[in-house]
């Protein structure tokens, strides 16, 4: 009698789903708030890798809400119609016709572009802004600047960029139970009636806290928290992330990033993750295998 052994490939998918199954159990019922961005989502080969993820997140149970950013392609816009941009500690500053031009593209092309590969891949997505029922109330943001030769500081106002004042998370919740997908641009609505532009990392951060997430994910373009030899950090708390940064070991756009995670655990998320999103599957990686492929932030 003939044997036909599997061949290692085949196996190899076989132990992969074992070493998934304590996860999926763990996470089932969760929610994950995955912040997209960087340069992953102007390669389409990834921008599909992403939708699959996602849309495999929902089949098995867990809950995921995906907040887009869009800065480069907000600039491209910008620099097409002859609007100069402004930058202050890596805030745009927004003036009315800016805040039109990224409201549009926030809201309309990048939003319905991810909600298409997310339909392309089989899941069922929605295209949202925190302005739909008023689910983000943003309060406005001011940078203060120190000037180099008189060392006076003044006060930036930054125009209608803002940052989550209160976020109501019924409309998420509804979608979410209704078998669907979220996808968040972040822009929101002001006290005063106004139009604010929100940065994506901070938005990701304020929901995930306010619907108790399990996970935080930061989709970016580095692999994550390095130390100064360049190897990857891959367990960090508050009190160690205070640290490195006094030693300059984090420095630049990632401290910001880190303060969304450190702000989004100590407000109740579980953990946060940073990741490379050009990595293929990354989240998948980082979730259902041991090891990880990132840098996870917990209280």
């Amino acid at each position: 009698m003939t044997s036909h052994a599997p061949s290692p490939e085949l196996l190899a998918k076989a132990e992969t789903l074992t070493e998934a199954l304590p996860y999926l159990q763990r996470y089932k019922g969760a929610t994950f708030v995955v912040k997209y961005g960087g340069h992953a989502m102007g390669d389409a080969e990834l921008a599909r890798d992403f939708a699959e993820d996602v849309v495999l997140l929902k089949a098995v149970g867990i809950n995921p809400v995906v907040v887009h950013g869009g800065g480069p392609q907000i600039g491209a816009m910008l620099t097409q119609l002859g609007v100069e941009s402004r930058f202050v500690g890596g805030l745009r500053v927004t003036d009315a016709a800016t805040a039109r031009v990224a409201e549009m593209v926030l809201s309309g092309a990048i939003n319905k572009e991810l909600v298409a590969w997310i339909g392309g891949a089989g899941g069922r997505a929605i295209g949202i802004s925190g302005k739909d029922a008023g689910f983000v109330r943003a309060a406005k943001v001011t940078r203060t600047t120190r000037d180099p030769d008189s060392n006076i500081e003044r006060i930036v106002d930054l125009g209608f960029v803002g940052e989550p004042e209160a976020i109501d998370r019924r409309v998420l919740d509804t979608i979410c139970d209704a078998g669907m997908i979220p996808v968040v641009a972040p822009v929101g609505y002001g006290a005063d009636g106004m139009t604010y532009n929100i940065n994506a990392d901070t938005m990701a951060g304020a929901i995930a806290a306010a619907m108790g997430a399990a996970r935080l994910f930061l989709l970016t373009d580095v692999a994550g928290v390095l130390d100064k030899g360049g190897a990857l950090l891959t367990d960090l708390d508050p009190a160690r992330i205070a640290e490195l940064q006094r030693d300059g070991t984090i420095s630049g756009g990632m401290i910001p990033k880190l303060e969304t995670c450190v702000t989004a655990v100590e407000g109740g998320v579980d953990a946060a993750v940073i990741l490379d999103g050009r990595v293929p599957h990354a989240m998948l990686l980082e979730i259902f295998t041991r090891r990880g492929v990132g840098t996870l932030v917990h209280r």
